[in-house]
Formats: C-alpha cells, sequence, structure tokens
C-alpha cells in the first residue's frame, strides 16, 4: 500500500513501552477513520490496487450486509460480468471488524481453485472502500432450485450434499475452518440444470493448525454445533452444520429449531433427532444412519469430511432413491427460504441505519459527563451516563462494563473506550433499527404488518413466492393468530434469527457474554 495506509494502533502506548490490554470492543475512533496526523486505515495487506474504477464499473445492487453493498460488476477489459462486494469503512468500527474482512480476503487467496467455490478475482482499496470482486453466480440459492424442481428426492439431497461435504473437505486439508456453512451461502452459478453449486461467504472463516481449538463464539443459531456454544471446538464443527443441512434437505425444517435463541441453544445441547416426523419413514437407513454420524454431539466421534464422503450413502449417492420425498419437504423448504429472504430484507433496512453519525452523539454525551474536563470519566460517571443512554444496569455489572472496556487499566474510561461500551450496546439493543425495519414493511403505519403488506414487500425479493408460502410465513411469525404481525411478534422472529457473532465475539469474560446474550433477548441488562 506504500506510506501512504497504515494499520490503526495507539504510538503513545508504544513510545511508553506499556503492554496494552486488548479492548474486547476494540475501537479507537480518532485512528481508525482519520487522525489529526492525517493517518488513513489500511485494511488489506496487498490489493491488486487503489482506483477499482480503472478496470471494472459496478452496476445495480444484488445485496445490502451490515457493512457493505454487493454490486453487479463488469470488467471493461472483457466484458465478462462480476459481483463486487464493497465494504465501507465508516462501517469497520473496530479491529475485529477490520481483521474479519481482511482474513476473508486471505483466506480467499489461499484457498485452491475449486469448482464449487466462488473465484476471487481483484480487490481494490480507497480511502473509502475495500472492494472485493469474485465471481458472479446468477442462479439462485439452493432452496430455491429445489424447489422449482418438479421432482425433489433423496438422490438429488445426496448429490448436493456431496458437493457441500467435498468443499468442507478441500478447506480442512488447507488449514481452513468455514465456521458458517448454511444454505444461504450456497449459490448456483447460473440457472441451467447443470449449473454448479458454488460456497460464496469466507467471512468467518479462520486458518487453523492441527489440535488447535477456538472459543469464539459465532455462526448462525440453527446450524451451531454443540462445542461451539461450550467454547471449545475445532473444524468438526463444519461437519456437523452440514449435516444439519442435509437434515433440512431430507424433510424441510432444521434438527434443532426453538422459538429463541436460548431454546435453539438448548435444543443443540440436548442433540436428540426427529426421525419421525413425515417423511423420515420413508427415508432410506442409509440416509438416516449419515444424518446421526454427523450430528454426533461428540466431535471425537463425529464423522470426519472424507468419512463422510465415503460412506455407504453418498458413495452409492447415483443408486439412492429416485422416489419423491413429497410436496411437503418442498413446501418447507420454500417457507424456510422465504423466512430467510423477510429477514434479509428487514436486516438490509437496520444496515442502512447504521452510520457512523450514532459516534458522534455519543461523544457528545461523553463530553458532558467529563464534568473536571479531564478526558475520563469514572465508574460513577459512566453509571450515570449509561442512564442517560436509557440503559438501566446494576451496579456489579456497570463494574464488568468498565473493567471490559478499561484498555489501559487506569480505573476510568477515556472517550475512545466509552464510545466503544455505547456503540456495542445500541448495536445491541437494537430496538430503535429494529423498529425502523418494521416501519419499512408497515406502509400503512397502522402499528402492524398486514398479509397484503408482506404480500407486497417479499414480491420486492423473489416474484415467485405463492400465497401459501405467505399465510405460512403468517401463521408462523403471528403467535396471538389475529392475522397480523406486531412489532412485538417481528421482533421476536428477527432477534431469533440473530448471527450470534454479535452476541458474544467481543468479550473476554463468560459473565460479560451471558449479560450480552439477556441483552440481545429482552434489551435490557437489568439482571435480578
Amino acid at each position: 500500500m506504500g506510506n501512504c495506509c497504515v494499520t490503526p494502533a495507539d504510538s503513545s502506548e508504544k513510545k511508553r513501552g506499556k503492554k496494552k490490554k486488548p479492548n474486547p470492543f476494540s475501537i479507537d475512533y480518532g485512528a481508525n477513520h482519520g487522525s489529526e496526523s492525517g493517518d488513513k486505515l489500511c485494511v488489506l495487506k496487498d490489493p491488486t490496487g487503489r482506483n477499482i474504477s480503472q478496470r471494472y464499473d459496478l452496476g445495480r445492487e444484488l445485496g445490502r450486509g451490515e457493512f457493505g453493498i454487493t454490486y453487479l460488476c463488469t470488467d471493461v477489459e472483457t466484458n465478462e460480468r462480476l459481483a463486487c462486494k464493497s465494504i465501507s469503512k465508516k462501517k469497520l468500527r473496530t479491529m475485529v471488524d477490520i481483521e474479519d474482512v481482511r482474513r476473508e480476503v486471505e483466506i480467499m487467496k489461499h484457498l485452491p481453485e475449486h469448482p464449487n467455490i466462488v473465484t476471487l478475482k481483484a480487490t481494490y482499496e480507497d480511502d473509502n472502500a475495500v472492494h472485493i470482486v469474485m465471481e458472479l453466480c446468477e442462479g439462485g440459492e439452493l432452496f430455491d432450485r429445489i424447489v422449482a424442481r418438479g421432482h425433489y428426492t433423496e438422490r438429488a439431497a445426496a448429490a448436493v450434499m456431496k458437493t457441500i461435504v467435498e468443499v468442507v473437505q478441500m478447506c480442512h486439508r488447507n488449514g481452513v475452518m468455514h465456521r458458517d456453512l448454511k444454505p444461504e451461502n450456497f449459490l448456483f452459478a447460473n440457472k441451467k440444470e447443470t449449473s454448479p453449486l458454488k460456497t460464496i461467504d469466507f467471512g468467518l472463516s479462520v486458518f487453523f493448525k492441527p489440535g488447535e481449538h477456538f472459543s469464539e463464539i459465532v455462526g448462525s443459531p440453527y446450524y451451531m454445533a454443540p462445542e461451539v456454544l461450550k467454547r471449545n471446538y475445532g473444524p468438526e464443527i463444519d461437519v456437523w452444520s452440514a449435516g444439519v443441512i442435509l437434515y433440512i434437505l431430507l424433510c424441510g425444517v432444521p434438527p434443532f429449531w426453538a422459538e429463541t435463541e436460548q431454546g435453539v441453544a438448548q435444543a443443540i445441547i440436548r442433540s436428540v433427532i426427529d426421525f419421525k416426523r413425515d417423511p423420515w419413514p420413508k427415508v432410506s437407513d442409509n440416509a438416516k444412519d449419515l444424518v446421526k454420524r454427523m450430528l454426533d454431539p461428540d466431535p471425537k466421534q463425529r464423522l470426519t469430511a472424507q468419512q463422510v464422503l465415503e460412506h455407504p450413502w453418498l458413495q452409492n449417492a447415483k443408486k439412492a432413491p429416485n422416489v419423491p420425498l413429497g410436496e411437503t419437504v418442498k413446501a418447507r423448504l420454500k417457507q424456510f427460504s422465504v423466512m430467510n429472504k423477510l429477514k434479509k430484507r428487514a436486516l438490509r433496512v437496520v444496515a442502512e441505519h447504521l452510520s457512523v453519525e450514532e459516534v458522534a452523539g455519543i461523544r457528545e454525551a461523553f463530553d458532558k459527563m467529563d464534568t473536571t474536563k479531564r478526558g475520563k470519566i469514572n465508574l460513577e460517571e459512566l453509571r450515570d451516563g449509561l442512564q442517560k443512554l436509557g440503559h438501566q444496569i446494576a451496579d456489579a455489572d456497570v463494574k464488568i462494563l468498565m473493567d471490559a472496556a478499561d484498555v489501559d487499566g487506569d480505573g476510568t474510561l477515556n472517550c475512545g473506550e466509552f464510545v466503544a461500551v455505547s456503540v456495542h450496546l445500541r448495536k445491541m439493543a437494537n430496538d430503535e433499527h429494529l423498529r425502523k425495519a418494521f416501519a419499512f414493511f408497515d406502509r400503512n403505519q397502522s402499528g402492524y404488518i398486514e398479509i397484503e403488506e408482506l404480500r407486497d414487500a417479499l414480491s420486492d425479493e423473489d416474484d415467485t413466492n405463492s400465497e401459501e408460502v405467505i399465510s405460512a410465513i403468517m401463521h408462523d411469525v403471528d403467535t396471538d393468530k389475529d392475522g397480523r404481525i406486531s412489532y412485538e411478534e417481528f421482533a421476536a422472529m428477527m432477534k431469533a434469527g440473530t448471527d450470534w457473532r454479535k452476541a458474544s465475539r467481543q468479550y473476554s469474560r463468560e459473565r460479560f457474554n451471558s449479560l450480552s446474550l439477556k441483552l440481545m433477548k429482552d434489551g435490557s441488562l437489568e439482571t435480578n
């Protein structure tokens, strides 16, 4: 990158020679977003270039996430259609966020070419954003393709599973743990019936060494292995996630399900698999045997990716039963897919309202709390400050917050440390953002999402959604059965599908992690 960019660091700490405690909130907004010295944030180690427009034209928006937007992208030299994920540097608020982007690119560069992994074409970094140019997948999501077919069988599920596990095997052989295998991360390259299935997202992936164990809770609730919840896991978790996908492929619903995250976690820990519901009685014994072995709660007993591929059901994938699994399974898969799209649409609205402007108001609040104008606030001032921000927190938990965020260990928080705490609490207790998402769907401002509004919102996403699917979603989300979705019902749906990384990854203390999960559940940090 030359000398125009530096990785964020606190030079004053280095000069004093003091070992800096890692901040679980990991943030220094001054350094990250343009300090007085003029240093600029550098994310990528070796990008292709700085000016993406010299080689690529960015077209219409294809998707939107918390950190960036994916655009249709055209190579001006070859006219090849690609995808470009552009990540705003303003959204990279912490060093954890920055390292995630950096590692995602490094992993995509490290993995050898594979027919079922999306190809990285180029990377660019300018003052405002990181641009990741990739192969374009236009064939749609895995479940959408399945339900569009008139004939869905065990044989078709076996072909999909073989592809997914081959990707897992290749990752593990190259020292990469995916950590977020789920159906949404598999797209078809094109709309042809013979199109290859592609793995598209390595945002939570990590490098690992044999025997190395990890404690960071990441991933999506339905697909999370029990040892992840116990904070002691290795690459075996990818086989578990693939096993969950296999279960869904065969019956249309997740094996471990509940109304809340905590309920899902308890179901995962119990690891009781239901083989009684339709269509399991007509699924082959070989298929059920593989599901059980992939979902073994003991990672030491669980099959490896290689062993899964050697299992008779996959060895004879082309001979698996070709009897239709039934319309019930297809209907469930369709509902599962559309529900994900409903959440994605809402999360796009949430993402649009997570802006750096939030920080300015919190810094102003810090200045008001810092009555002595010494640039620091103590425990009592922190308690008062959080109350003014709407967080009623028990004294013992304020102390935990102080200890977790007090990087230099002096018993006070400077402005950067306070901003880190406040922004993170705001992102966790994000009812404000969820209300904006709810208002997007509630177009007549009645205070409820009615079935016509749900139909209109989802027709923008996918014009193939059937009335049966819309009705099924309304039935699931509308828990009081009044024919409409209240804000409380909408929020419960959204929080049940939260990426658990945001609940726990920044914290070094078990107690603080449990507090954050409680905050996600009910929007407060009050304790008994």
